[in-house]
């Protein structure tokens, strides 16, 4: 199948815009976003001047990627709180805005937390906004120092288990820059083997219905000069019964104590595949996505998308400036009823290793996941102190 391979360019493209940053104009704070709806046709930033317009941004998917959702709701608050806006209803809202994401409530608990512990504190409520701005700064950095140590962790993982290198992966929606404070996630990992002369293909599903995949994961890779090919979710059968996949790599919006991941809808069947096969199916993600007060699979809360997005072919910016999903070229008959999880969830016993900042866990036990967040707090304790 080598015929069949993309020619890839061999230097990389320009360096793309942040995916979000946090600016102070005159006028006052902004949080500034990398319109990730518009990819891979336009960069276009996104000015969010308040929780509500942050709010549609998330649910447009315009900012998404559980880390970098994380980051998001911890600036949102900060932004409610300098702009002197209600920051509790604030950090409420944006919890809601998108339930499958653990990420996303982390961050704006710790955002709110500085702000509380700053208001007990008597501080006035520029000082208090202050206080939750320096802890989404913090949040930010310390996911993209999570990165580098998943992409380093992760890469020294496939070498282990694919030695002599000429590694083709797999990989399902978009876990790069795109979705992290760093270089991402799964991503990262397939980055670092190919800074490493260890990539030989990176296959990318397109990740139907909106096309992470397509649109985000190959911007990300052309602009690496990876060399990758682009395929239909359907098409990943094929492509294991032909001997083409050596690992597949994803990453998660909620791992469960049990070590259940949930990730986007057509990762389970990957999972499937992949076993049939005897390929590696790994996981790479901070330990922030794992959530304790989530037992098992079967209590992860999987968020449903409009049918729109599966009986309709539109652009998912459609809905950033408040307008709901929809009006684009019909693909089915009028009135078809659509199943649209945005997630699934695979089992722990699916799962080939877990591969985390502090380090990867193989077998995935309950008792495992319960260590990982032991040392995750054992390190954020030594940040601060």
């Amino acid at each position: 199948m080598a015929d069949q391979y993309a020619r890839t360019p061999a230097g990389a493209g320009p360096p793309m815009l942040p995916s979000i940053r946090w600016d102070e104009p005159p006028e006052g704070p902004v949080l500034v976003l990398l319109d990730q709806t518009r990819l891979p046709a336009e960069e276009t930033e996104l000015v969010c001047t308040d929780v509500p317009a942050l709010v549609r941004a998330i649910r447009a998917l315009a900012v998404r990627g559980a880390p970098l959702l994380g980051i998001a709701g911890a600036y949102g608050v900060a932004l409610a709180a300098v702009r002197g806006f209600d920051v509790e209803d604030a950090a409420e809202r944006l919890a809601g805005a998108r339930p499958t994401a653990v990420n996303l409530g982390y961050g704006v608990r710790r955002a709110l937390d500085a702000y509380r512990v700053a208001v007990d504190k008597g501080a006035d409520p520029e000082r208090a906004g202050a206080a939750a701005l320096a802890e989404a700064r913090r949040l930010h950095r310390e996911d993209a120092e999570a990165s580098a140590q998943m992409a380093a962790f992760g890469l020294t993982l496939l070498d282990e288990l694919l030695p002599g290198g000429g590694h083709r992966i797999l990989t399902h929606c978009n876990t790069g820059a795109l979705v992290s404070g760093g270089e991402g996630t799964a991503f990262a990992v397939a980055l670092s083997a190919h800074r490493a002369g260890r990539l030989r293909r990176l296959w990318v599903d397109e990740t139907r219905p909106l096309l992470q995949g397509a649109r985000l994961t190959a911007y990300e890779a052309a602009r690496n000069g990876m060399a990758y090919t682009l395929l239909t979710d359907n098409a990943a059968g094929s492509l294991f019964a032909a001997g083409e996949v050596d690992a597949v790599l994803i990453g998660a919006d909620r791992i469960a104590a049990d070590g259940s991941v949930a990730n986007k809808v057509g990762s389970y069947p990957l999972a499937v595949l992949a076993r049939y096969h005897h390929v590696p199916f790994v996981v790479v993600a901070p330990t922030t996505t794992i959530d304790l007060g989530t037992p098992d699979g079967a209590s992860i809360e999987v968020e449903q998308r409009p049918g729109q997005e599966v009986t309709e072919l539109t652009a998912p910016r459609t809905a950033v400036a408040g307008v709901e999903a929809g009006g684009g070229m019909p693909v089915a008959p009028l009135g078809t009823q659509a199943f649209n999880p945005a997630f699934d969830v695979t089992p722990p016993e699916l799962v080939t290793a877990i591969v985390t900042e502090y380090g990867a866990l193989s077998p995935v036990t309950g008792d495992g996941i319960a260590e990982l967040c032991v040392r995750s707090r054992q390190g954020n304790d030594e940040l601060m102190g």
